[in-house]
């Protein structure tokens, strides 16, 4: 059984394989818990389960970081934004109350809404549809023990071969939850308040997690209410090491208003307004769902472990925009993955070979939107996607501390969409289209680790998206005519710890051909999609930590985006409008042995280019946030987060446009002051 498997893990990766390090050394330097640094030698204080997904990741040739809770565990945290903040290379910004922007080295940059070319998933159960169309709404901070970050093409561990790359959270055990009970409440400004319970039990061979979150707000602006609950049960159950089989529930009731995009001459004049067209249609995001998943790890052998889950998910969307969407969708998936660790020849090596296979189908009906409520029906259709990814990669040292990593993904995606013509309404008629897509993205990297765990790393990697079906905009002659978007992305980069330093720095350039690019037509319309000619994305992600003296530590995140068309017909060497060039934030926290913490923090934006021709831009800006908490006891806990502390009126987002001009609403106003506040309970 062993030999077979090895001969399949070799074969499948069509190179040499990898092994993993040998014995790494510890560094008696003291670190904190909520670094996010990936390194070679394991952070002592970690916990253990954050300490594995650490030692997990490092083998990776590439950029990735795990993110604990603890890390955002004495600060205000409602979204992907708030666990993502410190991540290199990771552009994640509020729009309003629960939209979020993320972009990882230029992902789906100009998509007006949601998430696209970037794999969102918890417990590795997408938050994605199947046609890869993602939502990061249903995403609970205290939920999650620890989450998992994957840039680029670091992702070939989920199959993924999205130019973004993915991010993983990963929801608490009865064993690892850290506590037994806990009671947490917050709120502040806005009137924005949070009540949240869980509980974790260990009894034999089973444990269990429990947890439910209930928020409230009135937001920053009018008609930006929100009222929102998340559950979640985890229950599993050991057979020995290394073997269990867990049932992962998780739920969400999110119910939002949207307050829209202004134009420049509103933000200026009074950043607070709705959108005059949001507040008098009522426009909001109604959402319910149920994601369910059965896994399992099980060892085969002292080589060899199994990991495999199927899960469904089912998702209601009532949505009042520029007209009332209903939609109901349901998606299934299997996915499975063989681990090996063992030895070619006289060099160790390690491997993994998997698959993971999806479908949705979704069932959309549009209406005419009376102030919220639905009016006459204006379309009627079915859209069904498929895919499928075949994915291995080997790693094997050919040297004792320098490895070489080969691996590639196989995918298939399928879209198929039927309209149905709707009797009265003219503008509606019978369709039917169908469009597949096949790729292969190879994969090979270099990973070279000295002693203490600080490492050098290299790599080429092929991308490819496919279109969802927004994107493929079906009209009265078929699908239109967008291409797959493909790339191939080279990067190199450093992570370790040296004494007072943690460091992370990573160099990347992507060559895309025919990037999906989007603009908005008409305020509150989802925007048209168009295949770029040739285009760049490169730039630099860094993080560094320096605990300059006991108890102080200074942690600097700086991005640097490139991204340009690249002697393009009608924008020449233009950059892209969105993503800032520059961005960056420095946090100096000051941690007394009493157990009081302060921490003072700056989040500085260059300016941003608002339309692909690149006469407009939103200005830069810089805030200031100061956060400040106190471990009462082991049990009890405290923290104070004062947002934006001057209350400086900016830009947060904007939404590209082709040309911009006056009435062109495509500016976000980030929140004004904010102070929040929180007590938590552990029993």
């Amino acid at each position: 059984m062993a030999n077979l498997l090895r001969a399949m893990l070799v074969a499948a990766c069509a190179a040499p394989v990898l092994v993993p390090a040998p014995a790494r050394a510890e560094d008696d330097a003291a670190t904190t818990v909520d670094t996010l640094i990936v390194t070679g030698a394991r952070n002592p204080e970690d916990p253990p389960v954050v300490a594995d997904a650490r030692a997990r990741l490092s083998e990776t040739p590439g950029a990735v970081s795990v993110i604990s809770q603890e890390s955002y565990a004495s600060r205000f945290a409602l979204g992907l934004d708030d666990i993502l903040r410190d991540a290199p290379g990771v552009y994640a910004q509020r729009k309003w109350g629960g939209d979020i922007r993320i972009s990882i080295r230029g992902s789906g940059l100009g998509n007006a809404n949601h998430n696209r070319g970037l794999l969102i998933a918890q417990d590795g159960v997408p938050l994605n549809e199947a046609d890869g169309f993602g939502d990061s709404q249903i995403a609970d901070p205290l939920i999650t023990r620890f989450t998992e970050v994957y840039r680029g093409g670091n992702a070939l561990r989920f199959g993924g071969a999205l130019l973004g790359g993915a991010i993983n959270m990963v929801t608490p055990t009865g064993r690892d939850a850290g506590f037994e009970t806990r009671l947490r409440v917050d709120g502040g400004s806005f009137g924005l308040h949070r009540e949240h319970a869980a509980l974790a039990r260990q009894v034999g061979d089973w444990d269990v997690f429990m947890a439910i979150s209930n928020q409230r707000g009135q937001g920053y602006r009018p008609q930006s209410q929100q009222n929102i609950q998340f559950g979640s049960l985890n229950l599993g159950r050991t057979f020995g090491e290394d073997r269990e089989v867990r049932l992962i529930l998780n739920g969400s009731n999110i119910n939002q208003e949207i307050p829209g995009a202004l134009t420049r001459a509103q933000v200026e004049a009074n950043p607070r307004q709705p959108a005059p067209g949001n507040y008098l249609n009522d426009q909001g995001r109604h959402q319910r769902g149920v994601r369910a998943s059965l896994r399992t790890t099980w060892r085969l052998n002292g080589s060899t472990v199994f990991e495999g889950a199927v899960y469904g998910v089912w998702k209601d969307l009532d949505h009042p925009i520029f007209q009332v969407i209903d939609q109901e969708s349901r998606n299934y998936g299997a996915f499975a993955r063989l681990d090996w660790e063992g030895a070619l020849g006289e060099r160790r090596a390690d491997a993994y070979l998997g698959a993971w296979l999806r479908s949705g189908d979704l069932d959309s009906n549009f209406f005419v939107n009376l102030r919220g409520a639905r009016g006459a029906p204006t379309s009627r259709t079915r859209q069904n996607a498929e895919a499928a990814d075949v994915f291995a990669e080997g790693r094997i040292f050919v040297v004792p501390r320098l490895a070489v990593v080969a691996g590639g993904t196989w995918g298939m995606a399928e879209r198929d969409y039927r309209q149905t013509a709707i009797p009265g309404v003219a503008s509606t008629f019978n369709l039917r289209a169908s469009k597949r897509y096949d790729w292969f993205a190879p994969r090979i990297g270099l990973l070279w680790e000295d002693e203490g765990g600080a490492q050098v790393f290299a790599n080429v990697t092929r991308s490819v998206e496919p279109p969802n079906h927004g994107s493929l905009s079906p009209t009265g002659q078929g699908f239109a005519p967008v291409r797959a978007q493909e790339a191939w992305t080279a990067e190199v980069g450093t992570r370790g710890r040296r004494g007072p330093f943690l460091w992370d720095i990573t160099l990347y350039r992507a060559q895309l051909d025919r990037e999906l690019l989007q603009f908005t037509v008409a305020p509150g319309v989802p925007a048209s999609t168009f295949n770029a000619d040739d285009t760049v994305h490169q730039g630099l992600e860094a993080t560094v930590d320096w605990t300059f003296a006991e108890g102080w530590r200074l942690r600097q995140t700086a991005t640097l985006s490139d991204f340009r068309f690249r002697d393009d017909g009608q924008y020449g060497d233009n950059r892209l409008p969105i993503a800032p060039k520059r961005f960056y934030r420095a946090e100096l926290r000051y941690q007394h042995p009493a157990g009081w913490f302060v921490a003072p923090s700056i989040e500085a934006s260059s300016s941003v280019w608002v339309d692909y021709r690149n006469t407009t831009r939103a200005p830069a800006y810089t805030i200031v946030n100061l956060g400040a908490g106190w471990n009462v006891s082991k049990r009890v806990s405290v923290f104070l987060d004062v947002r934006n502390l001057g209350d400086k009126d900016y830009v947060s987002n904007v939404q590209a446009q082709i040309l911009a001009g006056p009435a062109s609403a495509a500016y976000w106003p980030g929140d004004g002051r904010a102070v929040f506040g929180g007590l938590t309970v552990d029993f």
